[in-house]
């Protein structure tokens, strides 16, 4: 259903239900929100998040979202569901590693708008992202009217939500939802090209650089510039600088 592994210093979450086109009922959620929060346990400064198959997923499973609709046992069951979805968008936004999501495939409504908290989207050029919320008459509740804005501006969020069916790997790429676009067969490798790089970073400066980066957003100058200094004092003092700071000095001295 999923599963989650642990590579050094990278964690990998993979969606596992090809069967059904990684379709998420309550179960895969809730197996999804438990590896994000083992995964933040286990202090994984980079997590590759995918899933087996062709498709990344086409987002809820309308099978199991009927079911529950035709239940009238199920009214407990159908708001946990709900309420799983932003679950899992809370997991993903309290990680501090940096999550890289590897799209492939149909990228479908509620299985798209959990990328948006990601903080890097790789997509191999089969890739199909659709947003049906408004045409099937639901609504959207994964922070999607907050973060889709933030990341390509509200007109042409705006655009597509209320206009368009489907977006191409090259239309995402050129308005700035995904970061790279490569070969299907190319996605596994540019996903560990990407991790192997983040992880070489000194531990302490990435996971301020993604705070305050999510954070600040909703600041104003000179809270940023507070929340910089602050960092930079802690990075500045803390042993890994120091230790970087040495192997610079004596580098450059020989």
């Amino acid at each position: 259903m999923v599963i989650y592994k642990k590579e050094e210093t990278i964690g990998k979450i993979i969606v596992n239900r090809p069967q059904v086109r990684n379709a998420l009922d309550l179960k895969t959620l809730k197996k999804l929100i438990e590896a994000f929060e083992q995964s933040e346990e286990n202090k994984d400064l980079c997590v590759i998040f995918t899933a087996e198959g062709k498709d990344f997923t086409v987002g809820a499973d309308l099978k199991y979202g009927y079911n529950l609709m035709s239940r009238p046992d199920a009214v407990q069951e159908s708001l946990e569901y709900t309420k799983s979805w932003q679950d899992l968008t809370r997991a993903m936004r309290n990680h501090s590693g940096i999550i890289i999501a590897g799209l492939k495939g149909y990228v479908i409504g509620g299985g798209f708008e959990i990328t948006l908290s990601c903080d890097l989207r790789v997509a191999s050029k089969d890739t199909v992202i659709m947003m049906p919320e408004l045409n099937l008459g639901t609504m959207f509740s994964n922070a999607s009217t907050k973060l889709l804005p933030n990341l390509i501006g509200e007109a042409k969020a705006k655009e597509l939500v209320l206009l368009r069916d489907r977006i191409t790997a090259e239309e995402a790429y050129r308005i700035g939802l995904v970061n790279y676009i490569v070969e299907p067969e190319d996605l596994m490798k540019e996903l560990d090209r990407i991790a192997k790089k983040i992880v070489e970073k000194e531990p302490l400066s990435l996971r301020f650089a993604k705070k305050l980066i999510n954070e600040n957003q909703d600041t104003d100058i000179n809270t940023a510039l507070e929340t910089e200094f602050s960092a930079m004092m802690i990075c500045g003092l803390s042993e890994g600088f120091g230790e970087r700071l040495k192997a610079f000095a004596e580098k450059r001295k020989s």
